[in-house]
């Protein structure tokens, strides 16, 4: 069973992208900066909570010292660093990028470099397993799961409302797409009904990703209270 002190929730972050091998030099990679998971991560350690960040390749690290900063590179690291880490966190926030397709890994060599033969190279992609359903299926009924859905504009709340259910989470942070490229973000925190949490909150307006930091920590937290049975305020939204 997880904690009830409240100065000792534990959260667990994931943040940054996954680089997918293609050979020893190559890659598949992509745009996010890791700077949402970072600001999340530096102010819920301030707030007390324990914080584990789980960061991908080529992002900045956490200005805050007592954050235990952990790195990753591929989809397959990350898996392995959620297996070990999420049985010791009351919180999961899956901010990470993680790749929807890789190489499938018996084809990689890492130790040497694919040459150009010609002037077409087919790559063949497999999908990637899915991090956060695979979480949900391992977590306890006292943990919270919050994922994120980077989504058009134009769709973004079905869009994200259909992932909160096909993952089976407590919540989900549905987001436009050009948030990866920016150092704002205008979002909306949706609850799973189906997981006891009828919610929706929305950020006032377009935030700096540090002042959403603050937005989304002071929403999980008595979300998470009460899930680990410290609170007893309801979650519903009336």
């Amino acid at each position: 069973m997880a904690s009830t002190d409240e100065a000792t929730c534990r959260l667990l972050i994931t943040a940054g992208p996954t680089y997918e091998p293609i050979d020893a030099v190559r890659f598949i990679g992509n745009r996010s900066s890791g700077k949402l998971g970072i600001a999340l991560a530096d102010h819920a350690q301030a707030q007390g909570w324990a914080v584990t960040l789980l960061l991908g390749p080529n992002t900045s690290q956490p200005t805050n010292p007592n954050v235990q900063t952990i790195r990753f590179e591929s989809t397959s690291d990350l898996e392995s660093l959620l297996q070990t880490h999420l049985p010791q966190a009351d919180t999961l926030i899956m901010a990470a990028a993680v790749a929807d397709f890789r190489p499938p890994p018996d084809s990689v060599n890492t130790t040497d470099k694919r040459r150009r033969e010609g002037n077409d190279w087919t790559l063949i992609l497999e999908p990637t397993p899915d991090l956060l359903a695979g979480c949900s299926k391992l977590a306890r009924a006292d943990q919270l799961l919050v994922g994120f859905a980077l989504e058009p504009r134009d769709r973004m709340i079905p869009s994200a409302m259909q992932k909160l259910e096909r993952k089976k989470i407590d919540l989900i942070v549905a987001n436009a797409l050009e948030t990866m490229d920016s150092d704002s973000i205008e979002a909306t925190l949706l609850g799973n009904p189906d997981r006891g949490i009828s919610y929706q909150r929305s950020t006032p307006g377009k935030i700096t990703k540090a002042s959403f930091a603050e937005w989304l920590i002071e929403h999980i937290t008595p979300l998470t209270h009460q899930r680990m049975g410290v609170s007893t305020e309801s979650t519903s939204n009336g």
